[in-house]
């Protein structure tokens, strides 16, 4: 499922380096949107991917929520390193 979700479909740059942030540390929309330059809307689809197939979890208020990684991602961080070495190499 992550190839699909990071590998196989239009905007899987973005929630790779979504994924890349929240391993090392929990981020509400408004970070990540801040951090990445990206607007918030982009953003906020992206982590509703993201929650909806499992990949990372949210905690708290709709607008002051804060993104986690899942314990599935949590379980397959060596498959989301070789996705990103794969895609990281692509974009230069």
């Amino acid at each position: 499922m992550l190839w699909y979700l990071i590998a196989g479909t239009r905007g899987g740059q973005t929630r790779a380096l979504i994924l890349k942030l929240l391993i090392d540390r929990p981020y509400n929309a408004n970070q990540l949107a801040e951090v990445l330059n990206m607007d918030y809307k982009t953003i906020r689809h992206h982590l509703d991917v993201l929650v909806k197939n499992g990949v990372i979890t949210m905690e708290g208020d709709k607008y002051g929520a804060m993104y986690f990684i899942s314990k599935t991602m949590e379980a397959n961080i060596d498959e989301f390193n070789k996705i990103w070495e794969k895609i990281d190499k692509q974009g230069k």
